[in-house]
């Protein structure tokens, strides 16, 4: 176990699949076989270029395995255990840390942005960000825990009330994940929108109460139409695009809450009226990352059947063909989501 085969991106659209050696772990660190992960909407915005990594750098980071060896030091996991990590690995010290907003650590690392990631077929990670996992989750469940948590993050912080309507803007893995999540919490009315055919019949075949074609309609004017001309109570946009947060700020109902889920570049701007704010008394939260409680959450929800990532996985490929697997997520909107097989070259 000397070496193994892993995706290593050393630039823009340079990414290529070569064997290294096995990461060397400390001694509070695990080192895990990985058997599945998943291909996050980030994971293409590396492979471009367009967001700024260390590199080289072996991506992905929606992962689950088995521990195949422990430091030392560790005490909570044991070699066969079936596991997966909180990505965000803070220091644990500082101001941020303390309060419990290790999000803000000045010196967060994530796994597979900032340090090597799970397209590899063994990854360490350290004791305090593993979580075990019930013996009948599947591989491909337990590595939709990551994607989940950061949807239950999205959802506690918009703080969803029982009776009330949500927009969403997208209906990708996020967005269908938050149009699930929305009616397991109490939403009357969920209503999603989306130009892609694909993305649609599966929101559709999720039962989501109204699904709108944007392609066809104006998704601003429906959501107005379906509230009797209020606008909704919560809007969430999951695509990461000004027209799109554009759209949000129309959707909300004066009082509103509108969650700004979707990554958009770091660079985009748009214009907003300061007093739209204050007259309507919007509330706005951000989410960017699922970490905390969000992971044992995403973990029952899940081993409960609650919610079940097999309905949006579209495919699985094998580890050598992880860049196929990322062109195709970056271009082809009908895929929803993919899997990377890890134990498969």
């Amino acid at each position: 176990m000397d070496k193994m085969l892993a995706a290593i991106t050393y630039g823009a659209e340079d990414t290529r699949i070569e064997e290294v050696d096995v990461p060397v772990i400390a001694d509070d660190e695990i080192l895990i076989a990985v058997k599945r992960c998943g291909i996050c909407g980030t994971d293409p915005h590396i492979y471009r270029g367009h967001f700024p990594v260390p590199l080289p750098l072996i991506q992905g980071h929606e992962f689950s395995g088995e521990v195949v060896r422990t430091g030392a030091a560790v005490r909570t996991v044991s070699a066969g255990d079936r596991v997966t990590a909180d990505i965000n690995i803070s220091c644990g010290k500082c101001f941020f840390c303390r309060m419990g907003q290790k999000l803000f650590c000045k010196e967060i690392e994530q796994i597979g942005v900032h340090i090597d990631g799970a397209f590899a077929e063994y990854i360490k990670v350290p004791e305090a960000n593993v979580y075990k996992l019930p013996s009948d989750m599947s591989w491909e469940e337990a590595a939709y825990i990551e994607p989940l948590a950061c949807v239950i993050r999205g959802q506690d912080r918009a703080n969803i009330t029982i009776g009330s309507t949500v927009a969403i803007i997208g209906a990708g893995p996020m967005g269908l994940v938050h149009a699930q999540l929305a009616k397991m919490n109490g939403a009357s009315k969920v209503i999603i929108s989306e130009m892609n055919q694909a993305r649609i019949g599966k929101a559709r075949e999720l039962g989501i109460d109204h699904v709108v074609d944007a392609s066809e309609t104006d998704p601003v004017q429906a959501v107005y139409d379906l509230t009797e001309q209020r606008g909704a109570d919560f809007v969430i946009e999951a695509v990461g695009a000004v027209p799109t947060y554009q759209q949000a700020f129309q959707m909300v109902r004066r009082g509103g809450t509108l969650v700004t889920y979707g990554a958009a570049p770091a660079h985009a701007v748009m214009e907003i009226k300061p007093f739209e704010i204050y007259s309507k008394e919007l509330t706005i939260v951000g989410s960017y990352a699922g970490t905390y409680d969000t992971w044992v959450k995403a973990i029952n929800l899940i081993s409960s059947k609650r919610f079940q990532p097999n309905a949006i996985i579209s495919k699985t490929v094998p580890l050598s063909q992880v860049v196929d697997g990322i062109k195709e997520a970056m271009n082809n909107k009908d895929t929803i989501k993919i899997m990377v097989d890890t134990t498969t070259r």
